[in-house]
């Protein structure tokens, strides 16, 4: 029994998870039958739309880039115990700063162009985020609020420039900037049929999780997030620990702005505020935080997303359904917080008997 309790307390990580994706599967399958579907039919529609052909693969592993690059945004601040919620505003500042430097640049060489492109929306995205980290930090505004409503403002900040200083004349009925052109666009990796984004979403789920694992860095950060007053009680620098990580943070989500404009749309519009940024959320609290974790959870949320039209075709139901799902596993992740801990409490007890 003993051996049973270890067991189960070291693998909480994995069985939690995965036991709050079940509760959701059924308490949205309960929601089908009310609403008269069956939910059999409509799981099965799901893994076609999203995993049953390569087309569907293809749509798959294209929502899965943005994905994983937003829930970076949510999972490195929370190695420093801060829930950041702010990739949605990040992703929209990259865009458009990509969009601009791209426009700047165009005339020179391809790569110059998406190399300019690429490090615009990291740094303002990173910027960002760190701003949000920065009121946190001397001011002791809360995050979470912060970089919610900094989402707001970005968009705000969105509208104004696409449909002001940057606008494209030719934009009529959706307000764009001018278009990057097609030379200056990612194009597909060679036999897959998927954008570069998804290489640049896989890279930096690996590096970060590299950095923040395997490195002093890393291992700083962990400190300040398991215990602030210990870290500053042994000298570490947690003002600019703290700050860098964000940066960290909202570059990745800034570069998941900077793959929209320069993979997708060819120009920045209000298309960039897509939701990508706030399923990057449940992505990262579905993976524990997990850099590596966020990888098979990106894809299985994008499978999810790339379904949903092929619901609204063969089972009649809103594309927005898939939108329900994702809050009910949400609802499940978070009410699914309380259960750790318990199988080491209950392995402890016994061990003190």
């Amino acid at each position: 029994m003993m051996r049973v309790l270890l067991l189960a307390a070291s693998a909480e990580p994995i069985w939690i998870p995965l036991l709050a994706l079940l509760l959701s599967l059924l308490v949205f399958a309960g929601f089908l039958l009310a609403v008269g579907n069956d939910p059999l039919a409509v799981f099965y529609a799901m893994y076609r739309g999203g995993f049953g052909s390569l087309f569907s693969w293809r749509n798959t592993l294209e929502r899965a880039a943005p994905l994983m690059l937003t829930a970076l945004c949510t999972a490195l601040p929370a190695k420093l115990g801060m829930i950041m919620i702010g990739g949605e505003g990040a992703l929209v500042v990259g865009g458009v700063a990509a969009a601009y430097f791209g426009l700047m640049l165009n005339g020179a060489a391809p790569w110059v162009v998406i190399t300019g492109m690429l490090v615009a929306g990291m740094c303002s995205g990173g910027l960002w985020i760190a701003v949000v980290a920065a009121l946190k930090y001397w001011r002791g505004i809360n995050e979470t609020i912060a970089s919610l409503l900094f989402n707001y403002i970005a968009i705000a900040l969105m509208n104004h420039w696409v449909t002001g200083p940057l606008r494209d004349p030719q934009s009529l009925n959706k307000p764009a900037t001018l278009p990057i052109g097609s030379s200056n666009m990612l194009q597909d990796i060679p036999g897959l049929g998927v954008h570069w984004g998804l290489v640049f979403g896989l890279v930096l789920c690996m590096a970060y999780y590299l950095l923040f694992q395997l490195t002093t860095f890393g291992f700083s950060v962990r400190i300040i997030g398991g215990n602030l007053r210990a870290a500053r009680l042994v000298g570490l620098p947690v003002a600019k620990l703290t700050v860098l990580t964000c940066f960290f943070a909202g570059a990745a989500a800034g570069l998941a702005g900077m793959v929209e404009v320069a993979a997708v749309h060819g120009t920045a519009n209000a298309s960039l505020a897509a939701g990508y940024g706030y399923a990057g959320i449940l992505v990262a609290f579905l993976a524990r935080q997990n850099p590596l974790a966020i990888i098979p959870v990106a894809l299985l949320l994008g499978g999810i997303s790339a379904s949903a039209g092929l619901l609204q075709r063969s089972q009649h139901l809103p594309d927005a359904t898939v939108l329900i799902l994702q809050g009910i596993i949400f609802m499940a992740i978070l009410f699914s917080e309380t259960w750790y801990g318990r199988m080491q409490a209950g392995y402890e007890r016994r061990a003190a008997a």
